[in-house]
C-alpha cells in the first residue's frame, strides 16, 4: 500500500510533467480563439515541427549515441505485434459488425492503434526521463507507425477505392513517399551515423540541438490550437469501442508484452506504456476527412486527446 510520501510524490511529478503541457496546450487554443493568430498560420507552425523540429531532435539524439544503445529489436517486435494485432482486430470489427465498406474499416481502424507519439509523446517523455532517452524509444515507434502502419493504411484504403491497380505502382509510391518524409529520414540518417560511428562537427550539431529544443513545446502549442472548432458530436458504440481500444487495451497489452515477453529494462516498460495511452494522432482526423469520415474520426479524437492525459496523468502518478 502506498504511504503518504509516495502519494504525495506522485501528484507531485504529475503536476511537474502535466500542468506545462497543459498549459501550452491552452496557449495555443487560446491564441485561434481570440484571433491572435489564425489557422493557416497554424499550419506553418505544424510543417515546422513536423518538417524541421522534430527531425532535428531526433537525428540529434540518435547520431550521438551509440547503435547498441539506441536499437533494442524485442521492445521494437512487442510494440509493432501489439500496433498491427490491434489494426486486423479494428479492421474486422468495423466490417463484421458495423458493416463499414473496407475503406472506411481501414482508417477508422488506424485510431486504435496509433498514438500520438511525434507532439505528445516527445513532449510528455522529454520532461519525465530526459530528451536523449526520449528521442531513443520515441524513434522506434515513429519507424512503426510512419514507416509500417501508416502506409499500410493508405495501402489498404486506397485498395478498397481499386485507386491502386498494380502491386508495384503501390510499392513505388510507398518509398517515394517514405524518401519524402523528414521524420523518416532523420530516424534513418541518425541510426547510421551511430551504426558507423560517425560523429557531426560540432557547429553543425549544435545546430540541430537548437533546432530540436523547439519541438516539444511548439507541438503541443499547434495541438491546442487545432483543438479550436473541435466538438463531441457523434458519440456512439464505434467511438467509444475506438477510445477503449486507444487507450485502455494498447498500453496494456504494450505493458504486459513488454514485461512478460521482453528483458528491457523497467523504464523502457514504463516509457512503451505511456507512448501506447497517448491520445490519437491528429492525421486520424486528417485522413477521415480526406475519406469523408469526419463526425466518426473526429469525435473519438477529441474524447481520446481528453482521456488519454487522464490515462497518462494516473500512470505517471503510479510509476514516478
Amino acid at each position: 500500500m502506498l504511504d503518504f510520501y509516495e502519494i504525495r510524490k506522485g501528484s507531485s511529478m504529475v503536476f511537474a510533467v502535466i500542468v506545462p503541457i497543459f498549459l501550452l496546450l491552452l496557449s495555443g487554443y487560446f491564441s485561434v480563439k481570440i484571433d491572435l493568430l489564425k489557422k493557416d498560420q497554424i499550419q506553418v507552425l505544424s510543417l515546422f515541427v513536423v518538417k524541421i523540429a522534430l527531425p532535428a531532435l531526433l537525428f540529434h539524439a540518435l547520431s550521438s549515441k551509440n547503435f547498441q544503445d539506441i536499437w533494442f529489436p524485442s521492445y521494437f517486435a512487442v510494440y509493432a505485434g501489439v500496433t498491427f494485432f490491434l489494426y486486423a482486430i479494428g479492421v474486422y470489427i468495423f466490417r463484421k459488425f458495423y458493416r463499414e465498406n473496407f475503406t472506411d474499416a481501414s482508417v477508422l481502424a488506424m485510431g486504435g492503434a496509433m498514438s500520438n507519439t511525434g507532439f505528445i509523446g516527445t513532449a510528455i517523455l522529454t520532461l519525465l526521463i530526459g530528451a536523449s532517452q526520449a528521442t531513443t524509444y520515441i524513434s522506434m515507434i515513429l519507424i512503426i507507425e510512419s514507416v509500417m502502419l501508416v502506409p499500410t493504411v493508405l495501402a489498404l484504403a486506397e485498395a478498397g477505392l481499386q485507386k491502386q491497380a498494380k502491386l508495384s505502382d503501390l510499392i513505388k509510391n510507398t518509398i517515394f513517399t517514405l524518401l519524402k518524409n523528414p521524420i523518416f529520414l532523420s530516424v534513418v540518417l541518425g541510426m547510421l551515423c551511430a551504426m558507423l560511428q560517425l560523429h557531426i562537427p560540432k557547429n553543425i550539431d549544435q545546430v540541430f540541438m537548437l533546432l530540436g529544443q523547439t519541438a516539444s513545446p511548439l507541438a503541443l502549442f499547434v495541438i491546442g490550437a487545432g483543438l479550436v472548432g473541435l466538438s463531441i458530436q457523434y458519440v456512439n458504440i464505434q467511438s467509444i469501442l475506438l477510445v477503449f481500444l486507444k487507450n485502455i487495451v494498447m498500453p496494456l497489452l504494450v505493458f504486459l508484452g513488454l514485461s512478460y515477453l521482453t528483458n528491457v529494462s523497467q523504464e523502457m516498460v514504463y516509457a512503451g506504456t505511456i507512448i501506447a495511452a497517448l491520445p490519437m494522432p491528429t492525421l486520424f482526423g486528417i485522413l477521415g476527412q480526406v475519406y469523408g469520415l469526419n463526425e466518426k474520426s473526429l469525435t473519438p479524437l477529441v474524447i481520446s486527446t481528453v482521456f488519454g492525459f487522464m490515462v497518462i496523468s494516473g500512470l505517471i502518478a503510479y510509476w514516478w
